[in-house]
C-alpha cells in the first residue's frame, strides 16, 4: 500500500526538521519527504493541511495485562488503545504472568502482537528468574529473544551484589538495564507523598526519600559496572539533582517521567481520589515544576504513559487499598502537548521526547523518518479540543484522572508500517 501524506507539517527531531512538506510512503516505509518518487502512485492520500506530520509516538511503560490479567484488558483492546494515541511503539514491563522470564514468552507477545497488526510490542525481559531477586535470568537468551531490555519492574532486588551482578552481565550483552528507583523498605505499604497531603488525610506515605536512596544505589552501580540504565520513572526534585550530576560524571543513565506527574501533585487528591493513586506517588508542586525543567533541559529523555489499565470496582476500595495507576496511552499526546500550551517546551521538544528520544534510549531504529524507515507516522491536529470522558476510551481501563478535562490536540490518523492503523471517528 502506498499512502500520501499532503501538506502537513512534518517534524521529525532526529533528522532536524521542521517544514511544511508532502510525505510518501511506500511497501511499508518512507520513500521521500518533499519530493515525489519516481512512479509513485498512492492507493490513499490523507489531507493534512493544518495537521502535524511526526514519527509515531514510542513509549517506555505500558502495561497490556496479557498474559495473565485479561479479566483487565488484552492485547488486542490496549494496542487498539495505542494507535488511537499515535503510539506505534510500546514497551511492557515483565511482570505479567507468567513473568517475561523465558525466550517462549518474549516469543510468544512479540507473535501475537504481530498477529493483532496495530502497534509495535517490544517486551522488557525479566533481569531475575519470576521477578524473585535471588536469581539472575538467561539475559542472553532474552535478548537473542527479541528483548531490547531487562528490568525486575515494580519487584527490588534488594540484594546489592546480585544487583551489581545483574548489571555486569547485562552490559556483556549490551542490554539496557530498566531501572525501577524505589527503595522497598521505605515504600512499605504507603501510597502518598509525604507533605502536608498525606498529613490531613492520615495516610500511609512514601517519603521521596524512597526514591532518592534506591536510585543513589543504582546509580553507583552503574558507575562501577558501566552498564547502561534507564530510570522508569521520576517524581521528585531531589532525583532529577542527582541524575544530572550522574550524567554530567558520564555515567550512562537516561530517565522517562509519565505524563500525569507533569501535570498533576498531591494536592490533585483531594479528598482521597483514587484516581490519583499512582506509584511513584503524585508528589509536591515544586517536584513537578523540577520535573517540567528537567525535561525541557534534556536531564529527562522521554515521557511515558506508565499505562496500567484497571476494571473500576479496583478504584472503588479506599484510598490505601485501591489499585494504583492510570489508563494512559490514549491522554499521553494531548497531555505532552498541553506543556506547550503552558510554554515549559516547544513543540519540537514534545515531540522529541515522544519519539526519538525514548527510541534512542531503547536502541532501536525508530522515531524517526528518514527514508527507508519503517512508515510510522502519527498525524495530530494540535488545535482541536476534546473533552476525556472516559467510557468513550478503547482501553479497558475507564481509569484517569483527566476525565470531564478538556484537552487540547488529538490523533487523526496512525500509520504503522505503512497501513493506516487508526483513523479519528470524530473527524
Amino acid at each position: 500500500m502506498s499512502v500520501l501524506i499532503k501538506g502537513g507539517r512534518v517534524i521529525d527531531p532526529a533528522n532536524n526538521i521542521d517544514q511544511i512538506g508532502d510525505l510518501f510512503l511506500s511497501h511499508g516505509i518512507v520513500a521521500s519527504l518533499g519530493e515525489e518518487p519516481a512512479g509513485f502512485s498512492p492507493d490513499e492520500t490523507i489531507d493534512a493541511r493544518n495537521l502535524i506530520v511526526c514519527p509515531g509516538l514510542v513509549d517506555l511503560q505500558a502495561r497490556l495485562r496479557e498474559p495473565g490479567e485479561e479479566h483487565k484488558a488484552t492485547l488486542e483492546t490496549e494496542l487498539t488503545a495505542a494507535v488511537a494515541g499515535g503510539v506505534t511503539t510500546v514497551c511492557c514491563p515483565p511482570d505479567t504472568d507468567p513473568v517475561i522470564d523465558t525466550p517462549a514468552m518474549v516469543q510468544m507477545i512479540k507473535q501475537k502482537a504481530r498477529a493483532i497488526g496495530l502497534a509495535h510490542v517490544y517486551p522488557i525481559g525479566a533481569l531475575t528468574r519470576n521477578l524473585a531477586g535471588q536469581q539472575l535470568s538467561d539475559m542472553a537468551a532474552l535478548g537473542d529473544a527479541g528483548c531490547v531490555a531487562v528490568g525486575n519492574a515494580d519487584q527490588s532486588v534488594d540484594n546489592t551484589l546480585l544487583m551489581r551482578r545483574a548489571m555486569q552481565y547485562a552490559a556483556t550483552f549490551n542490554l539496557n538495564v530498566f531501572l525501577n528507583a524505589l527503595d522497598p523498605w521505605l515504600k512499605g505499604n504507603g501510597c502518598v507523598h509525604e507533605g502536608e497531603v498525606s498529613t490531613r488525610l492520615g495516610l500511609p506515605v512514601i517519603p521521596e526519600a524512597a526514591e532518592v536512596v534506591a536510585l543513589a544505589r543504582e546509580l553507583a552501580l552503574l558507575e562501577t559496572t558501566g552498564a547502561s540504565g534507564h530510570i522508569t520513572q521520576v517524581s521528585c526534585a531531589r532525583s532529577v539533582e542527582k541524575l544530572a550530576e550522574a550524567q554530567t560524571r558520564k555515567i550512562a543513565v537516561t530517565a522517562a517521567v509519565s505524563a500525569h506527574h507533569l501535570h498533576l501533585s498531591e494536592q490533585d487528591i483531594g479528598e482521597f481520589d483514587t484516581m490519583c493513586h499512582v506509584i511513584p506517588p503524585l508528589r509536591s508542586v515544586q517536584d513537578r515544576d523540577s520535573l517540567r525543567v528537567a525535561l525541557a533541559d534534556g536531564i529527562i529523555g522521554a515521557i511515558c504513559s506508565d499505562h496500567q489499565p484497571h476494571r473500576l470496582d479496583a478504584k472503588l476500595a479506599p484510598f490505601s487499598e485501591s489499585s494504583p495507576g492510570i489508563s494512559g496511552l490514549e491522554t499521553l499526546l494531548s497531555l505532552a502537548l498541553k506543556l506547550t500550551e503552558e510554554q515549559i517546551v516547544d513543540l519540537p521538544r514534545v515531540i522529541t521526547v515522544l519519539t526519538a528520544g525514548p527510541a534512542r534510549i531503547l536502541g532501536i531504529d525508530a522515531g524517526h523518518l528518514s527514508p527507508g524507515a519503517r512508515a510510522n507516522v502519527c498525524v495530530f491536529d494540535p488545535h482541536i479540543e476534546w473533552r476525556v470522558d472516559a467510557t468513550e476510551f478503547y482501553s479497558n481501563g475507564e481509569n484517569t484522572p483527566f476525565n470531564g478535562e478538556i484537552l487540547k490536540g488529538r490523533v487523526m490518523f496512525t500509520v504503522v508500517d505503512g497501513s493506516i492503523v487508526y483513523r479519528n471517528r470524530h473527524h
